[in-house]
């Protein structure tokens, strides 16, 4: 008889795609969540019996019951399931489990993670190599996150933000930067800087680490490191570096050198420098395992993108609507940098900060950050699984941009007047782009309906 995992949070865009993977290959599967979405629809359609809410009685004769980070030890499936005497996995400990005879991939960094995880995802596939897949957001070209494959590869977007990308001993490790982020989990920079040196190490022998030789807080983690690594970069020394880079639009082209020899100029379907960052990784993996260079260069071509990132959510002669998942000072500025060489009007950002914990940690950062917007929207923060901390609001924020930038043309605005305000607000040529990584994307969203 096969096992029989349950899912507390299923619904979620990391939950859902170890559930999809157990689904597709022969498991039986069931799940809560607070309400349905897409992901629980087709988890349904796959198979899995969900439950709309969490309750003890969700929790009966399973093998295993999963959690995310997100799910409080008074969770009643939480208690049940230890009553009951059922094993209590992470995420990442179900996902290590599924990997076990497959060759690891895996993807850290505190930035960048998911747009990797999908790129190089998508160059498996493109090589024919059949790669089961776990991506942290839908991969446009298989409009999913994850897949199960028949090929030896298993490509996986490794999360830091509880810890658990410790779980994974992959054979190629992929790390993308190392910022000052989930401080509320590591409490300073330098746990997490530890956490991250503990995954490199825990990459198999005989494998290879890629990391980015530009973040040098990263660099340093490899002074000592004994296994192979490949550093990739915009900036000289790295061993894979992008040169002759032009940026159009919302994509980009550039010169891949490997060891100062010339490889091939790539077109990439993404904007932002950033993103040609996150390219060498791909194409470092791809050399390592003798990927064909066409191979590479038609998966960097035809990439559609990873929802929520860059996402164009409406586009006509007047106006453009993007959305992204920034939550990060890093992130936004990046993202910004991005639609700057757009030829717009304006850049009308809105902003959903995401934590109470991480808005109180960056202030200043976050103050900082949004140099590059003409007019700026800031809503309420999105509290994920947090409880409110006293002083820190929306209204806080905004005065510390106010403080950083008195010209700073910025306003307060509640979520649900954001579009029609917009309607009102916006002229031919201008931009609108929503960031954050909470429900922001509703207002982009009902944005692009009103505007279709």
């Amino acid at each position: 008889m096969k096992e029989y995992y349950h899912f507390i949070g299923i619904g979620g865009i990391g939950m859902s795609g170890v559930a999809h993977l157990l689904l597709k290959g022969g498991w039986k599967v069931s799940g809560s969540d607070l309400k349905e979405n897409r992901v629980t629809d087709e988890l349904k359609r796959l198979g899995a019996r969900i439950y709309i809410g969490h309750s003890a009685q969700n929790i009966s004769d399973q093998s295993a019951v999963v959690y995310s980070s997100a799910v409080k030890e008074d969770n009643p499936e939480m208690r049940q399931a230890k009553e009951s005497g059922i094993p209590l996995l992470k995420r990442a400990e179900a996902l290590a489990l599924l990997m076990r005879k497959k060759t690891a991939v895996t993807i850290a960094g505190s930035h960048g993670k998911t747009t990797t995880t999908s790129l190089i995802s998508y160059m498996l596939l493109e090589a024919g190599l059949c790669p089961t897949v776990a991506i942290g957001g839908i991969l446009k070209n298989i409009d999913t996150n994850a897949c199960l494959g028949s090929g030896e590869f298993f490509v996986a977007e490794a999360d830091e933000s509880d810890g658990s990308f410790l779980c994974y001993q992959p054979k190629y490790s992929i790390i993308t930067n190392v910022d000052r982020e989930h401080l509320d989990y590591y409490h300073n920079f330098e746990n997490e800087l530890k956490a991250f040196k503990d995954f490199i190490r825990r990459t198999q022998e005989g494998g290879s680490c890629f990391a980015c030789s530009d973040d040098l807080n990263l660099k340093k983690l490899f002074s000592d490191y004994k296994g192979k690594v490949v550093f990739f970069g915009l900036n000289e020394p790295a061993d894979i570096c992008a040169k002759n880079i032009e940026l159009n639009g919302l994509s980009s082209d550039f010169d891949c050198f490997f060891k100062d020899k010339f490889i091939s100029r790539f077109h990439l379907a993404l904007g932002g420098r950033h993103n040609i960052s996150n390219a060498l990784a791909v194409i470092g993996l791809g050399l390592e395992l003798k990927i064909e260079l066409g191979h590479i260069r038609r998966t960097l071509e035809g990439y559609k993108g990873a929802g929520r990132r860059l996402e164009i959510k409406f586009k006509s002669d007047k106006y453009l609507l993007l959305d992204d998942y920034a939550h990060h000072p890093s992130e936004v500025k990046a993202t910004l940098a991005a639609v700057a060489n757009l030829k717009t009007e304006r850049k009308i950002v809105v902003f959903q900060p995401h934590r109470y914990s991480r808005t109180q940690l960056l202030l200043n950062e976050f103050g900082g950050c949004f140099d590059q917007a003409d007019y700026l929207i800031i809503t309420d923060i999105y509290a994920a699984s947090e409880q409110p901390i006293d002083g820190v609001n929306a209204q806080v924020l905004l005065n510390k941009i106010k403080e950083l930038h008195p010209d700073k043309q910025a306003v307060y605005l509640a979520k649900e007047r954001i579009a029609e305000f917009l309607l009102d607000f916006m002229r031919a040529g201008d931009l609108v782009i929503t960031l954050g990584a909470g429900d922001i994307v509703r207002v982009a969203d009902a944005l692009a309906e009103k505007l279709k």
